[in-house]
């Protein structure tokens, strides 16, 4: 797993790719064959090796002859044995046949026929590379010849067969694991961010690497199950990459549009969860920001609730106590915002502020602190019972990317109102926040409220996946248009009546 941004204002260590090993060369006679084959002569590869040995002339002839039927398209009979001594006729022909394949002629039995071996010798007789059958069979270079001889990974005559596509109606065979079978196994949390961070390398908010795995799930595999933190497990958010894309689209592109194809959705799904409550359904959704300063929580309301129709959303931005709440337990402010049956309320910042900044700035006691926790987890569960589904989102964000987006506030004047220069005294005490907030996901991620950890370095990519899991959680309340209590036909009757 990548580490990056762990607590710590210093650099990171990238993981390393591993090589994967070639399979292993052919044996000598397809060796010479393939060296044959590079001087433009078959015959010279396939057989003339056995020949030259041969003290008997008769021996000699019947190489010649051997030739000579593999350019007049003839195919030598296999399975016949000669006496002892001699070489036997299907020696010859698996020679000839290493030569056709040499010269860049398909594999025998699929995509390969007689006559199409026989154009095949002709042309490495001439001194011509053949040409390649379709489909996806590839012409064997004097390269793929030489790595053969060498014995470099991947090298022999059979190396363009086994890497050409498969043809079509075929299915490609997966490389068997040790012992023969083909395990595959589920990916972690972990495993999928370090992946994505591997294949973020590169150009920012760019395309990612062609056939790389951080886009294995597509966008039909829930998300919820990738970001979420297991309830009780210690977190360490150096382990998650911030710039990491799982289970994402490819490329910023492709992210804008398949957060903008879930508009509707999302909007005919609110409507419905409205709809539901005039009937007395109780459910609704709140969603809850948390992150350090520029994480994106203003940014998720700008264009992830957006998406939503305003009159059915309540949102909330949690500053700094007032004297009133003050004067108030800590959760007193919060009962005060929640929303109403029907409605999906928004936290930008919330509750956790509590135990976060009061941690990190000695604002209360320990032992008082240490209870808040439990507290936190009583009160999401009294939401849960009462029809409140809780989406936690913590937006990670790493260290180097928060100095940028600060510069960025400094450099341009319109958006000198939304730099604080509490912002780089906080910078100073970036380990602790981020110990802070480990804590909070480890004691209050439950089963009735988890936490998910959204790497939000890609601006993209946080919209995205905070639309997604809202989508995720949304079709699972499934609410429905409430069933009319009155007579439709009488009533219509009346209507057209006035």
């Amino acid at each position: 797993m990548a580490k990056k941004d762990s607590g710590k204002p210093t650099g990171s260590a990238e993981p390393t790719e591993t090589a994967k090993s070639g399979k292993g060369t052919k044996p000598a006679a397809a060796t010479k064959a393939a060296k044959g084959t590079e001087d433009g002569n078959p015959a010279k590869g396939a057989g003339a090796a056995k020949a030259s040995k041969s003290p008997k002339g008769a021996e000699a002839a019947k190489s010649a002859k051997s030739a000579d039927a593999a350019k007049a398209g003839k195919s030598p009979k296999v399975g016949k044995t000669e006496k002892p001594g001699k070489a036997s006729k299907g020696a010859k022909a698996d020679e000839a046949s290493t030569a056709e394949k040499a010269a860049g002629s398909p594999k025998a039995g699929k995509a390969g026929t007689t006559a199409k071996a026989s154009k095949a010798s002709k042309a490495a007789d001439s001194g011509k590379p053949a040409k390649a059958s379709k489909p996806g069979a590839r012409e064997a270079t004097p390269k793929a010849g030489k790595a053969a001889q060498a014995g470099e990974p991947g090298g022999g005559p059979d190396a363009a067969a086994q890497s050409a596509p498969p043809a079509k109606g075929e299915k490609k065979a997966e490389a068997p694991a040790a012992g023969g079978k083909v395990k595959s196994k589920p990916l972690s949390l972990r495993e999928l961010l370090r992946i994505s961070a591997e294949n973020s390398k590169g150009s920012r908010g760019g395309a990612r690497k062609s056939g790389s795995h951080g886009h294995v799930h597509g966008y039909d595999t829930p998300l919820g199950p990738l970001l979420r933190v297991p309830s009780g497990e210690r977190v360490d958010l150096g382990a998650f990459h911030p710039a990491a894309t799982p289970g994402g689209p490819a490329d910023k592109a492709a992210g804008v549009a398949a957060t903008a194809h879930m508009a509707e959705r999302l909007g005919s799904l609110q409507e419905r969860l409205y709809a539901a409550s005039t009937a007395g359904d109780r459910r609704r959704v709140l969603l809850v920001l948390q992150g350090m300063d520029t994480s994106g929580k203003g940014g998720t309301v700008k264009h992830v609730i957006g998406l939503f129709n305003p009159s059915g959303c309540r949102i909330k931005a949690f500053k700094a106590p007032t004297p009133e709440e003050q004067n108030h337990p800590f959760l007193w402010r919060v009962m005060k915002a929640l929303p109403q049956p029907g409605e999906i309320g928004i936290f930008d910042r919330s509750h956790y502020e509590d135990v976060l900044i009061a941690r990190v700035r000695d604002l209360v006691p320990r032992s008082q602190l240490g209870r808040r926790y439990a507290q936190i987890n009583r009160f999401e569960k009294s939401l849960a019972d009462d029809g409140v589904t809780v989406v936690k989102v913590f937006l990670h964000i790493g260290y180097e990317e928060q100095r940028k987006r600060l510069l960025e506030r400094l450099d341009n004047p319109d958006k000198h109102w939304k730099f604080n220069v509490g912002d780089i005294e906080e910078r100073s005490v970036w380990p602790a926040y981020q110990q802070a907030y480990e804590l909070a996901l480890e004691r209050c991620s439950t089963d009735v409220a988890p936490w998910y950890v959204v790497p939000s370095d890609r601006k993209w990519y946080r919209n995205w996946a905070i639309s997604k899991l809202l989508l995720e959680h949304l079709e699972g309340i499934a609410p429905q248009y409430p069933k009319g209590d009155f007579d439709v036909e009488e009533c219509r009757t009346r209507l057209l009546a006035t």
